[in-house]
């Protein structure tokens, strides 16, 4: 894949969390879109096409766990799926989130461990 090619949306409802990550994947050469909730992600992913979704697990309205549910029933396996979270691995929204994801990230969110889920990019 050229990078013009590698597609990611940033889900969370911090808003800065969301630039913050967009603009590192950005300066990696990664094309990237953001979204602040599930809603928003979706319509998001149907329009962009993007190669991973890395989502907020626990957002108000529709949060990582259903944005993960509809996007596997949706896309099955097309599309990674890398779910990040604070919350508590026994929280049932969080383990639910975690079994549907490809990967996932504790936050802070570590950039390197990130940069080795991501599609590669080949000049």
């Amino acid at each position: 894949m050229s990078d013009e090619d590698v597609r990611v949306v940033v889900v969370d409802d911090d808003r800065e969390v969301a630039q913050a990550l967009a603009a590192a994947l950005e300066f990696d050469g990664y094309r990237v879109k953001i979204a602040n909730d599930g809603a928003q992600a979706f319509a998001l992913v149907a329009e962009f096409s993007p190669h991973c979704v890395l989502l907020d697990v626990e957002m108000p309205g529709m949060d990582g766990d259903e944005l993960s549910k509809r996007l596997r029933e949706s896309y099955g396996d097309d599309i990674v799926l890398i779910a990040m979270t604070g919350g508590r691995d026994k929280d049932k929204r969080v383990h639910d989130t975690f079994a549907r994801v490809d990967h996932y990230l504790r936050k802070p969110v570590d950039l390197g461990q990130l940069r080795r889920l991501l599609p590669r990019i080949v000049p």
